[in-house]
């Protein structure tokens, strides 16, 4: 039985050609999760407390790391996806993956859709007199034919160019924001962020932190496309697996780093209604940093935000067409299957977006609490998939359960609070 968690089965000749070749997958998982959690959640963090909660976002990635690497590596090593590896444990499994994936596909697509939506109307000219629903109608539709007319090959080449300026301009901004000096005025008192009233916060920031775990499942479902017609070795599936994740995690804290050195103790009160909050750090950027940053910024936001609602359609889109496929028992998923799923995700998400676009905060902050009020039950799909098929390594097995502790509890103090057994 081959050991998930120890790379040592794997072909030991891995050049850097085959791993750019490999390179995909991990990205766009990080693109579907370098969105709302890092521009929104990160920044706020860092606005509102300083650096006081870098230590919880990355051990929420430290803990989580587990569940979403089984995707890619299991995919690498079996050639199957999670979500078969799910219809192989039992129907029930599969039907639980099933219904809670279909229902986050609409949520997280309308949140993330409604956030890239603000940022767009933020950078076109007013005098334009386009609203919300007609630019999340253009949105949307470019989402939708770039999908199903592009397919894999067009998101995969579109997401590595996203994520490459998204990187380098992130840290180009974060080191001109810190050569500006502190905003944080005279007597300011540091705010606590360990409080009940704070808890609802803390678990929107944990939620989609680096992302829905579901991801995990979306991650192996794009190994699986992209080694179609190829044997990809699983170092290289790996490497770029946790390139992503590591980008992904790093770049949250430059995140929180563009609150702190940009709003953090400034005295101005901080937006989180609407999407009051865009244009404001736009704005304080641009005081902290001069102004010609705003675009810059606003661009960056936006390429973040695109990348992730491109990610999560087509993302969702694949692994529900393939539990449709499982629970029907077909030998495999069609591409008009997917792009119906693309059409309703699209359709359905969009309006959401339509409805819910006055109160951006409360839609993301919904979104993202139900993430991780359902991360405990994904990460337990992939822990005992890949425990009854494959062997862990001892570190990959302690680190499992650290996690699913971690999520577990959390989730029940959240309840807790939200019930007044704790307050």
């Amino acid at each position: 039985m081959a050991t998930l968690g120890d790379t040592t089965t794997t072909p030991a000749r891995s050049i850097w050609r085959s791993r750019w070749a490999a390179m995909g997958p991990g990205l766009l998982a990080a693109s579907a999760a370098i969105g709302a959690s890092h521009l929104i959640s990160s920044t706020q963090a860092g606005a509102l407390f300083g650096w006081q909660l870098v230590w919880l976002i990355v051990l929420a990635n430290v803990l989580k790391y587990p569940f979403f690497r089984f995707g890619p590596q299991y995919a690498a090593e079996t050639g199957r996806s999670l979500v078969e590896g799910y219809a192989r444990r039992g129907t029930g499994y599969l039907w639980v993956f099933f219904v809670l994936a279909a229902v986050s596909s609409v949520i997280s697509t309308a949140g993330v859709a409604l956030l890239c939506t603000v940022i767009l109307a933020y950078l076109l000219p007013a005098s334009w007199g386009l609203g919300v629903p007609v630019i999340a109608a253009v949105l949307m539709a470019v989402t939708f034919l770039l999908l199903v007319g592009g397919h894999y090959q067009a998101l995969d080449g579109v997401t590595k160019v996203i994520m490459a300026v998204l990187a380098v301009s992130t840290v180009v901004a974060v080191v001109m924001a810190a050569g500006q000096g502190a905003v944080r005025q005279a007597g300011f008192e540091d705010p606590s962020p360990w409080t009940v009233a704070t808890l609802p916060f803390l678990v929107a920031v944990i939620g989609w932190m680096p992302a829905p775990i579901e991801i995990s499942a979306l991650n192996s479902l794009w190994v699986k496309a992209k080694g179609q017609g190829r044997r990809l070795a699983v170092r290289d599936v790996l490497f770029d697996f946790n390139t992503g994740y590591v980008v992904s995690t790093l770049l949250a804290v430059f995140f929180i780093g563009l609150g702190v050195f940009v709003q953090y103790g400034s005295g101005e009160e901080l937006e989180l209604a609407g999407g009051a909050y865009i244009p404001q750090l736009m704005s304080m950027y641009g005081a902290a940093i001069g102004e010609w940053a705003v675009p810059l910024m606003a661009l960056i936001a936006f390429a973040c935000m695109f990348g992730t609602v491109i990610s999560v359609v087509d993302g969702y889109a694949r692994a529900c067409a393939e539990s449709v496929r499982l629970l029907r028992g077909r030998p495999e998923m069609s591409s008009r299957s997917k792009d119906l799923w693309i059409t309703g995700i699209s359709i359905i998400g969009l309006a959401i977006v339509v409805w819910m676009s006055a109160s951006l905060a409360d839609m993301l902050r919904f979104a993202m609490i139900s993430a991780f009020l359902t991360a405990p039950v994904f990460a337990w799909l992939n822990f005992s998939l890949i425990r009854s098929e494959r062997e862990l390594s001892g570190s990959m097995r302690m680190l499992s359960y650290a996690g699913l502790v971690f999520l577990v509890g959390f989730g029940l103090l959240f309840v807790a609070s939200q019930t007044g057994l704790v307050g």
